[in-house]
């Protein structure tokens, strides 16, 4: 496919999205209204820093706005010949305890008794790829490596990697994400306030 007529399928769905009241409350399947979005989502399989797996389904779940926001992102990096990957997005509340049971240290996992931005919604987990491959460009570290080296002031790294870590940061922030200063991968919607923490179980959203 390519990038302009993904840029064009991009920016139809947004409009459309946009059209019909983003502004609402309501989580819906992030894969159903950023076309062109690629999923690894992590904890719907053993291949994360808990090893276990914790989602039914490999599906990533936002807020509208939050989702219609990212739909933004993938429409501007498209025009540079790249894509989003996403780990994470909504994060039920009885797996934030699950997770915290494992991994009780507040630097990368947000205590359940306080909720996360995850657990409400509006946070994403991702990385960059290249649209025609689906290759992703080099990061700091993998997903989820909790260590030093995914700080976003970390400079003891390849220069590519710190240049495609910033790529992604000042585009994500470009459409109202902050990054969490520990993990290169997380971003907040600079809204979260507005949404309340949930525990819906992912069957739920359509």
């Amino acid at each position: 496919m390519g990038k302009c007529h993904l840029s064009s399928l991009l920016l139809g769905s947004i409009l459309v999205f946009a059209s019909s009241g983003c502004r609402t409350a309501r989580l819906v399947d992030v894969e159903k209204v950023v076309p062109g979005i690629v999923l690894d989502i992590r904890y719907a399989t053993t291949n994360n820093f808990t090893g276990q797996q914790l989602y039914p389904i490999a599906k990533c779940v936002l807020r509208e706005k939050t989702a219609a926001k990212l739909g933004e992102v993938q429409i501007e990096l498209a025009g540079m010949g790249l894509g989003l990957k996403l780990f994470d997005g909504y994060r039920p509340l009885s797996v934030q305890r699950k997770m915290w049971a494992i991994f009780p240290n507040q630097d990368y996992v947000a205590d359940p008794k306080k909720g996360s931005r995850h657990n409400r919604g509006a946070a994403v987990d991702l990385t960059l790829i290249r649209l025609p491959d689906g290759v992703e460009l080099l990061m700091p570290t993998h997903y989820d490596e909790f260590t030093p080296k995914a700080h976003r002031d970390y400079m003891k790294l390849d220069a590519e990697a710190i240049r495609n870590r910033e790529l992604l940061e000042q585009v994500m922030s470009r459409h109202g994400f902050v990054g969490l200063p520990t993990e290169w991968w997380h971003f907040d919607d600079t809204d979260w306030k507005r949404y309340r923490i949930l525990d819906v179980d992912y069957s739920e959203v359509r």
